[in-house]
């Protein structure tokens, strides 16, 4: 084995190097191990998360935010592109203010939205003065006459994440179907906390690798633009 190549058989590729994860030789049994892997990893880094103190999470939000914007300013001309950032929940870093500066800047500003369940994602136009309603698992979004827009840049939230740019979500499956059915694809920005690093998310026929993953201590892995 040279480079990660592996030159065994899949079936005995776990005996080489135990790390190992064919991800196109997916049986029922494995895809249930997988799942009940990933219920139990969510669980764990969202109690760690919950864990952090006030100042704790503010000051890793805002140390991501800079490297965010760093990031952004050093790849991308963002004036008058499709941005899309998200509403903070369950103790996620806020990147509010950011996405306020954005619109100050002649960004246009979105963010993603249920309209249909077990659908693709839509995103709706925002900006500060947006009156927003309660969207599905009560987050606030634009209402329904803001204005539909599509992407070319995304923020996707983190419940943790692997160097090779895989992201371990809340398991409803939106943000992968949503970037499957995008034509181009958005570059999308995976957005989080180190301590939510994992050594694999054991990915799946339906994971889709994110462009980069950005957190409080820098940007962990990016592709070019």
């Amino acid at each position: 084995m040279s480079g990660k190549c592996y030159a065994s058989p899949p079936c005995l590729a776990a005996e080489v190097d135990p790390t190992y994860f064919d991800p196109l030789a997916v049986d029922p049994d494995q895809a249930r191990d997988v799942a009940r892997w990933r219920k139990a990893e969510r669980a764990r880094l969202r109690g760690e998360r919950d864990m952090l103190s006030v100042a704790e999470r503010q000051a890793a939000g805002a140390a991501l935010a800079r490297n965010l914007c760093a990031f952004l300013s050093d790849r991308f001309d963002l004036r008058g592109r499709v941005f899309s950032g998200y509403w903070p929940i369950k103790g996620e870093p806020d990147l509010r203010p950011l996405l306020a500066d954005l619109h100050r800047q002649g960004v246009c500003v979105a963010l993603p939205l249920v309209e249909v369940k077990a659908a693709p994602l839509v995103f709706r136009r925002w900006t500060p003065e947006t009156r927003m309603v309660r969207g599905d698992w009560n987050i606030p979004v634009p209402p329904p006459e803001a204005e539909a827009v599509t992407p070319e840049i995304a923020l996707a939230p983190l419940v943790g994440w692997t160097d090779d740019s895989f992201r371990l979500g809340y398991g409803g499956g939106y943000f992968d179907r949503t970037l499957a059915s995008l034509s181009p694809r958005p570059f999308t920005i995976g957005v989080g906390f180190q301590s939510a690093r994992l050594a694999t998310i054991y990915p799946q026929p339906h994971d889709i690798r994110l462009d980069a993953i950005v957190t409080e201590a820098g940007v962990q892995a990016a592709i070019s633009a």
